[in-house]
């Protein structure tokens, strides 16, 4: 039986410092170019910042275009509303000392308007649900640290579903007991200042009152760790539908101050092999993107490994993999936890993940008084996607039922495996086979339902934006699968997951 217990540790555990990329083929090495020493945002402690070249480094030109006239303070927390009461003490049990893994610890920036909140959202998650916060961390050696990856993972045991949500480091909330901060700040106010459950405790807090989402679960791994867990379970497949450029060490051995240890390197699209190291790579990466599209990434990591694990044995590996990674993860999930969750497992499958990214128009860019570039929510348009993202889909619900064999007719490897990911974010269950040949200049439908229903045949054509796909019509109430998909050279793999919604 495929084990709910394996989605749930490979989720805690890969989720935290996310994905990568590993290919066979060796980019060519650009000539040295010029170089920045990338430097701390204005009331950041201080954290020294290896070296990164970058010929541009976007300054986020998109979001620009969303945001309207900088509003004033008044605008912005227009009502004052007492800090919430700290929860009662948590008492999660760590797998690891934190002291083992951030041995030294700076001081947290100062709340830069500690007096003025924003009110707190009313819970939107009920009891059907649990709820984990999964965190990527940048402990570096000697030096502060912050919890730079943020995702959420509403999962319904029941029904089947799961939502995840990415957040932005720079998101600019109240923090219980602390004031407005960037949220990436409240873990270790929270463990320097003693908080009740710790810095766990503080970032949950936080996200139950700027989101509404209650924390049952958290999960913690450092960058080092991350790369350790995905070359123990032999690194993952994970399809990258748009190519990926920026820029990444020859080798991770090298010292990454020195400009002429540093590449360009471009991974996809297809279906790559990533070991550790690049999966780091390409989670963390960002010179050449944003922190958005690197939230696009590691929920791709993310699918791939929960796609994994329903489809191998991982299950018998549990145990095992719990004990190999206890020192590397912090979380308060036991392996009790994990195995009392295992019968849920039958309800999933590889269409079951909904993704949202906190990205414009649910924020808009602000400076704060004392300069600092943060990202300023946008009330009432990031309340409407949480309300969705806490909410069971009944799309899902209805593509759950339809499975589509994906067969790849072009002379472009592992396109099928690019399709099918794509038809797994809206919502479709899919197979992969083999085409009889791989030369089709025209991809085709093969419609195999009863009803052969045009409206429902459309809406899995639109999703892999065919646009002139030839239609085959072969009823078969006794077929395996309800729609057949044979992808031609007329196949544009690049998408954008956000567009994909069910």
């Amino acid at each position: 039986m495929k084990s709910y217990r394996s989605f749930i540790i490979l989720f805690s555990v890969f989720a935290l410092a996310l994905s990568a990329c590993g290919s066979t083929a060796q980019a060519a090495v650009s000539a040295p170019q010029p170089f920045i020493l990338i430097t701390s945002a204005p009331n950041a402690s201080p954290t020294p910042t290896p070296f990164q070249p970058s010929l541009y480094t976007p300054t986020l030109p998109s979001l620009l275009s969303y945001s309207a006239n900088t509003p004033t303070p008044e605008q912005i927390f227009p009502t004052e509303t007492p800090p919430p009461t700290a929860n009662s003490v948590i008492n999660p049990t760590a797998t690891v000392d934190i002291a083992q893994l951030f041995p030294n610890v700076a001081a947290p920036p100062v709340a830069e308007i500690a007096a003025v909140n924003p009110t707190a959202l009313p819970p939107l998650t009920d009891n059907e649900t649990i709820n984990f916060l999964l965190i990527g961390s940048d402990k570096r050696p000697g030096s502060s640290y912050r919890t730079d990856t943020l995702l959420i993972a509403i999962v319904w045991p029941k029904d089947g579903q799961v939502s995840l949500i990415s957040i932005p480091r720079d998101l600019w909330v109240y923090i219980p007991t602390v004031g407005m901060q960037r949220i990436n700040t409240a873990y270790q106010s929270g463990e320097i200042t003693s908080y009740a459950g710790g810095g766990a405790g503080l970032l949950k807090d936080t996200v139950t009152y700027n989101l509404g989402i209650r924390i049952d679960h958290t999960a913690m791994v450092e960058f080092d760790g991350f790369r350790r867990i995905v070359d123990t379970l032999g690194g993952v497949e994970v399809p990258i539908s748009c190519a990926f450029t920026d820029w990444r060490l020859i080798d991770p051995t090298y010292d990454p101050e020195n400009e002429d240890n540093w590449w360009l390197f471009t991974v996809g699209p297809g279906q790559i092999h990533m070991d550790g190291d690049l999966a780091l790579w390409y989670a963390r990466s960002r010179s050449k993107s944003n922190d958005f599209d690197r939230g696009r990434r590691q929920q791709e990591v993310i699918r791939t490994i929960f796609t994994k694990a329903l489809q191998t044995d991982t299950f018998n590996k549990i145990p095992q993999l719990y004990n190999d990674f206890s020192s590397t993860i912090i979380t308060d999930l036991g392996l009790a936890d994990l195995l009392l969750m295992s019968p849920y497992a039958v309800n999933f499958t590889n269409a079951n993940i909904r993704g949202y990214y906190i990205r414009p128009p649910y924020f808009s860019p602000w400076t704060t008084p004392g300069g600092a570039s943060v990202l300023l929510p946008n009330e009432a348009e990031l309340n409407q996607m949480l309300i969705e993202a806490t909410t069971l889909s009944t799309f899902a619900v209805e593509r759950k039922t339809i499975t589509v064999d994906v067969q790849n007719g072009a002379p472009s490897d592992t396109w099928d495996a690019l399709a099918a990911s794509r038809l797994n974010y809206a919502g479709y269950q899919t197979l992969i086979s083999n085409a009889d040949r791989r030369d089709y200049t025209s991809s085709v439908i093969v419609d195999f339902t009863p009803t052969q229903d045009p409206a429902q045949r459309q809406t899995i054509i639109t999703t892999l934006n065919l646009f002139a796909a030839n239609i085959i019509s072969l009823p078969d109430a006794n077929s395996p699968v309800q729609y057949r998909v044979i992808l031609g050279n007329d196949y544009e793999p690049c998408f954008q997951p956000q567009d994909l919604s069910h």
